[in-house]
């Protein structure tokens, strides 16, 4: 049984409702995420992602809770050699990740005074999981991201 986890806290400048939005919404997504998920982000739907010019479609991606705007948990994207190719990473790296168990990706959004509380954890990892070492990097940058896009209308630029 998997035993890691990675979980992220952000204070944001918005309402709940408005960060639900944002982070549903495919031409918000792709602004401060650089990801477009086609779903109707309803409990057992499916979930495809484009990324980098990768669309990745699997039975396995769906959403597992969906309680507007306060929770949102889906399965994490299956590795292909189409995403590896289009983010850059290398072959060895790509089947590392591609060999791993399917992981969960939980948004947790509350008000907090005047602004609200984003949590992301994202939980089945094994240990050395090379899937977690890219979210640990990766989910504290695309919520940086979120937070500039709401607070100050401009997504932050990742090259």
């Amino acid at each position: 049984m998997s035993s890691e986890s990675f979980i992220y806290t952000i204070y944001i400048r918005a309402t709940p409702e408005r960060i639900w939005q944002a982070i549903t919404d495919p031409s918000s997504a792709s602004q401060f995420w650089g990801v477009t998920h086609i779903t109707d982000w309803m409990p057992g739907s499916s979930m495809t992602w484009q990324v980098a010019g990768a669309t990745i479609a699997d039975p396995e991606q769906v959403i597992l809770e969906s309680e507007a705007p306060h929770r949102l948990s889906f399965t994490w994207h299956t590795i292909t050699d189409e995403f590896v190719l289009a983010v850059g990473d290398d072959d060895d790296l790509g089947a590392s990740m591609a060999a791993e168990e399917r992981s969960t990706a939980t948004f947790d959004v509350e008000r907090f005074g005047a602004q609200s509380k984003l949590t992301v954890t994202h939980t089945g990892f094994a240990p050395g999981s090379a899937i977690l070492a890219g979210v640990t990097e990766g989910w504290p940058m695309v919520f940086s991201s979120l937070k500039s896009l709401l607070e100050t209308g401009d997504a932050l630029v990742f090259a």
